[in-house]
Order: structure tokens, then C-alpha cells, then sequence
């Protein structure tokens, strides 16, 4: 694949003539990702990589999340709320094209909707359209949405990659060959590579300002530090080298970008599976982790302290970490309560990014010093992705979970950690029928409080956004308000 390179000692004919040399910027950028997806269907996988390449870039939903995270208008210009909050009138923007040249319309909105909740859906993120009761099409721009109750999160839920549009007729080949309607079409993927992506001539809001964008797949931290310093790479979000931040900052071809997201880091449970299903057991792990050691030791000081599944930076966020301080000797009396006077032995199955690999080895100790032996397997995306989350065929793993405010994943016992609580349930419940804001802040609080009183699993630390990119590359996001690399508005300075 032969790539534009525009430099700045490049000029037109016209300032030969003239005699005057005319930078021109770039239109081509190389962005760093250490995950590679394992299709390119945001809609039928768990996957956060999917979303890192083709949210906002090439699919669009109805709403959309914004880099300060707040939810603005997408493929929908406008909607109207019933009085009782049920039923939500949607007006969609007048020529929107898919990339195949084919309308988007109503129609494809209401088979986005009813494909993903149906009742043989594969969403990840079934739960968001479970409050769903019909879709209708008024007009070929206007979609009605009826709830069976009022639900608060509703426009919130509408902007995840789970509920971007799509077209009835790309889903046989959406997995590969990803048809929407966004700023940048899929160009080509090279598995185990890269993904191309190139400005869309006929995009319907503001086109994209460069011509083509390309992910580039390097999972090595070592490798990605050395395709960055070469400038091989010119972004890296989520760079997995934290360590050689500080050297980049102090070299001026650089920028260094350090914001929040919404990945709660925390080592997965399996609670049904022996001995974990004994909240003493989960207790007794919580107050074996020293969580400033992990973030000092994996993320060198890079990452918040968490005692619960929540965003530090949300307004309704309770610091709940002393229900798990760390304390061994606490540790190792509730494992003789739980009849483990000795310990036991299980899995640790770790996926791909560094958080998880170098935490993995920290976590080790730190259980092996009370008695907790584990089996150390690394695994790539696509097995952790077969094996623990959809085989559930784990004891413990480490993960980031990047999807914005997803508290209520702890409301399907059927999720891959298998917590079955029918009073979080109840409290997740009463916060989609919720829609003053005091009570929506109290039913998280209790939410949070639930979870960590039931060790459900370890909590480790909140994710920090860190980005590495050429210093003449503008618009990039510094936070992470949900899984994306958006480039609909990313540019080089001249």
C-alpha cells in the first residue's frame, strides 16, 4: 500500500515559479494501537478495540459522546421526549449516505434497533436495548422509540458503539468489509498489521480534514516506544509504555497527553466458580492487593485508586477503598474462616496490554504472600475474548472495562464474572425508572456500596488516558469518554 507523504519541503508548481517555497500540511496520519480488533462489527462483540478504530470515524449512531464526554446529536439532528418520558420522536439529518452510496433512513434505524435486542442478538450490550418495547417509522426521517418505562440513560445509551446504525445489507460482510456512515470509510485491513481508513468525499456533516488514517497494530510496549521515537507512528493513544513518558515530553517533536477515562481496571472474579463463590474467599483477596504498588509497579504512578466499578471524575463517585485496604494478615483470617487455612491454587489468565501482563505479575506476589498460588497464562485478545469472557473459563483475569458509567454490566448474572445479586438488580432497576437527578445520584451511591461489600471482584485502579503523538498533530482527545480514537477532527498544524 503506497501512502501520501506531504512534508513541508514539498511546493506547488505555482511557488516554484514564483520562485517562494509553500509548506503544505499532511493529510496522512499512522495512529499506534496495541490491541488489534477481532472483527469490525461494533455490534456483536465485547471488544474495545472495535470501537478504538471505527467509532465516530466510520459508524455513527443516533447520539454520540462528545471528548468531554457530554451526549450530542449524531445521525439524529433532534428528538422529542413524551411528558411520561416512554416515547422519544427522532429526526434524523436529511441526506446521510452509507458508504455503499445507499440512503440511510428511518427504516435502517428501526433494523439497528430491533437487530440488537432482539431475542438472538449477539450485542455485548443487550442490556442498553432492553427497555425497548417498539420502533416505528413515521417518515423516511423520522423514527419513534417506545419504552415500557421512563429510562434516564436512554440518549446516554444510544451513543455507545453498541448502538451505532447500520444497514440491513452489510451485515454478511460487516465483520470484514464495515459499511456506515461516518467521515472516514474502511479501506483495508492487513490482519495482524494494520486497519486503513480514508476520508468519505460525501459525508454528510463536517468532512474529515485528512484524506486517510492508518491504525497500526504493536502490541510490544518496547516496540511501540521505539515506532513513536522514530516517528514512524505519529499518535499513540493508550501508549503502553508509561515509563517513557517523561522522555517525550522532554523532547520538543513531541506532545504528551495524560486525561481520564472510564476504564476501571479491576481483577475479574469468576463468582461462580469454587472458591470464589464464597464472599469470604473475595474478601480475603480484595485485602491481599496493594494497589498503589500496582499502579507504581505496572503503570509507574499513572492511574487512581478504586474501591468499586466507578469513575473517580463521575460527581456521584464514593472512595470506598478502605472496604479493601490492603492488610495480609486481615487477608489470610478471612481465608481460614473460609476453610483456606492454607491457601488454594487457580488460574490468572491475562490478556495483551500492559496493565494486565506487568499487574499480573505484581498481583501474583502479592496473593502468593497469603497463600493464594496462581497459574499465570497470557493470552491474545481473540482467546482471552473465547475463552474468558464468552467461555467464562477463568478463576481470576485483569482487564480494563473502558465503556462509559457501565456499573449496571453487574446487573446480568449471566456476564462473564457471574455476579447474581437481586438486590443490585433491583437498585439498577429503580435507576432506569429514575429520572430526578437526586435519586438517580443516590441509587448510584448505592450501587457502588453494593458491589464492594460483595468483593464481587478486585478493584484495582482507574485507567489513565495516555497519548503520545507528533506535536504538529491537533485535535486529539486527551480523555477517553468511551472507547474511541476519533479523528473526524484531527489535523496537522502547518
Amino acid at each position: 500500500m503506497t501512502y501520501l507523504k506531504f512534508t513541508r519541503g514539498m511546493v506547488s508548481a505555482l511557488a516554484l515559479v514564483a520562485g517562494v517555497g509553500m509548506a503544505q500540511a499532511k493529510t496522512d496520519i499512522v495512529v499506534g494501537m496495541q490491541l488489534e480488533p477481532p472483527h469490525l462489527d461494533p455490534t456483536s462483540a465485547a471488544a474495545g478495540a472495535i470501537d478504538s478504530v471505527l467509532y465516530a470515524n466510520v459508524f455513527e449512531g443516533l447520539t454520540r459522546f462528545g471528548p468531554d464526554g457530554l451526549v450530542n446529536p449524531g445521525l439524529a439532528a433532534s428528538w422529542d421526549i413524551s411528558a411520561d418520558g416512554t416515547v422519544y420522536t427522532f429526526k434524523l439529518h436529511d441526506g446521510v449516505t452509507f458508504h455503499d452510496g445507499t440512503t440511510m433512513d428511518a427504516e435502517d434505524v428501526k433494523f439497528s434497533l430491533d437487530r440488537a435486542r432482539a431475542e438472538d442478538s449477539v450485542n455485548a450490550q443487550k442490556g442498553l436495548f432492553a427497555g425497548i418495547t417498539d420502533v416505528t417509522v413515521i417518515d423516511p426521517l423520522t423514527v419513534q422509540v417506545t419504552l415500557g418505562a421512563p429510562n434516564g440513560s436512554f440518549l446516554f445509551n444510544m451513543a455507545w458503539g453498541d448502538a451505532v446504525i447500520v444497514a440491513p445489507e452489510s451485515i454478511e460482510n460487516i465483520k470484514t468489509n464495515p459499511v456506515g456512515t461516518g467521515a472516514f470509510k474502511f479501506d483495508n485491513w492487513v490482519q495482524g498489521d494494520r486497519i486503513d481508513i480514508v476520508k468519505n468525499p460525501d459525508y454528510w456533516g463536517e468532512p474529515a480534514k485528512l484524506d486517510r488514517a492508518t491504525f497500526k497494530f504493536i502490541s510490544d510496549p518496547t516496540a511501540a516506544f521505539a515506532a513513536v521515537m522514530a516517528e514512524d507512528v505519529h499518535a499513540f493513544a493508550g501508549f503502553p509504555a508509561p515509563e517513557n513518558l517523561p522522555q517525550f515530553d522532554a523532547d520538543p517533536r513531541f506532545q504528551v497527553l495524560i486525561g481520564s477515562t472510564e476504564g476501571e481496571t479491576i481483577l475479574s472474579t469468576n463468582n461462580k466458580q469454587a472458591p470464589f463463590d464464597n464472599i469470604k474467599v473475595r474478601e480475603a483477596m480484595a485485602h491481599a492487593i496493594d494497589r498503589q504498588a500496582i499502579i507504581d509497579g505496572a503503570m509507574f504512578g499513572y492511574g487512581t485508586p478504586i474501591g468499586t466499578h466507578f469513575a473517580p471524575h463521575n460527581p456521584d463517585y464514593v472512595d470506598l477503598t478502605g472496604n479493601s485496604a490492603y492488610d495480609p494478615e486481615k487477608a489470610k483470617a478471612l481465608l481460614a474462616e473460609a476453610g483456606f487455612p492454607d491457601g488454594f491454587t487457580t488460574t490468572l489468565k491475562l490478556p495483551p496490554p500492559s496493565y494486565a501482563r506487568r499487574g499480573g505479575e505484581i498481583i501474583a506476589a502479592q496473593l502468593r504472600a497469603v497463600g493464594i498460588e496462581t497459574e499465570i497464562s497470557n493470552l491474545e485478545w481473540a482467546q482471552w475474548l473465547e475463552q474468558v469472557f464468552t467461555g467464562k473459563d477463568f478463576g481470576l483475569t485483569i482487564v480494563s472495562h473502558t465503556e462509559p458509567m457501565d456499573i449496571g454490566i453487574y446487573a446480568n448474572p449471566d456476564y462473564y464474572f457471574q455476579y447474581d445479586s437481586a438486590e443490585f438488580q433491583k437498585i439498577m432497576t429503580d435507576l432506569t425508572a429514575a429520572t430526578d437527578p437526586a435519586t438517580r445520584s443516590a441509587l448510584l451511591k448505592q450501587a457502588q456500596e453494593k458491589i464492594s461489600l460483595d468483593y464481587v471482584n478486585g478493584y484495582l485502579f482507574q485507567l489513565a488516558a495516555l497519548s503520545v503523538a507528533n506535536a504538529k498533530v491537533m485535535g486529539l482527545w486527551k480523555n477517553a469518554p468511551t472507547q474511541a480514537t476519533d479523528l473526524t477532527a484531527v489535523y496537522w498544524a502547518d
